[in-house]
This record gives C-alpha cells, structure tokens and sequence, in this order.
C-alpha cells in the first residue's frame, strides 16, 4: 500500500492482479486499484475531478480524466474516509499509475490539488 498526505488529504491505494485475457487480439493484463480518501483537515471538502496518468513497461501512455470517481463526487466532513475500487488495463505485466484529484474547500471556496502517489501494477507470475 502506498499512502500520501496533501493539504490534509491522505490517499491510501491498494492494488491487486486479477488475470490476463484477449481484447483485440491482444494480451491485456487487467489491475484493480482501491483507493481510500481520508479528510484529515478541519474543513468539509468535495473530490470534484480526477486526473490519472497511467504507464506501461512498453512505455504506452495513457492520461484520463474526469469528474469525480465512478460516478460520484464525494462530500468528505472532517475525519471522514472515502473509498472505492475501479482498474484498468495493461499491455504489459508491469506498470505504474499517479494522478491527482482536485478537490473544493467549503469553508473557504477555494479549489486545491490533492496528489495521488505513484503506486506500480505488477503481475505476480512475472515476478523474478
């Protein structure tokens, strides 16, 4: 697990293999993240957007962006914890995901970056 504290935000992340299959004719490697967003600010806030790079061992590039998280736009009350899992698709056994969300202080109105720590995705079978 990695974890990152910004502006009083802590980003866990938890990653898992779940297996490999075809799609268009080629090996895709298949990876769920669980994420865990945890207010530990003093003011209420709302994840509204997300920005995730995500790589590969091939060096294929892929930048996604968003409003908030599998469809949700989270409202966090200080102590608060948000979390959810979605994944993604490799067309190696290894890669690596980074990203921020950006996120709305209701106290003071002002919007902020919360960073999301670069975490790898690795198939355990090609492991050395």
């Amino acid at each position: 697990m990695v974890q990152q504290v910004t502006h009083g935000i802590k980003i866990s992340v938890k990653t898992e293999f779940d297996g490999t299959f075809y799609k268009n004719r080629k090996m895709q490697y298949a990876f769920a993240y669980n994420v865990t967003i945890e207010n530990q600010s003093k003011d209420t806030v709302q994840l509204t957007s997300r920005s995730w790079k995500i790589k590969d061992s091939l060096n294929n590039t892929e930048i996604v962006e968003g409003e908030g998280v599998i469809g949700q736009k989270p409202i966090l009350l200080p102590g608060e914890k948000h979390s959810y899992t979605s994944g993604c698709l490799l067309l190696s056994p290894f890669g690596a995901m980074k990203g921020h969300y950006n996120m709305v202080n209701f106290t003071t109105t002002r919007k902020f970056r919360v960073s999301i720590p670069l975490f790898n995705l690795s198939a355990p079978f090609s492991m050395n």
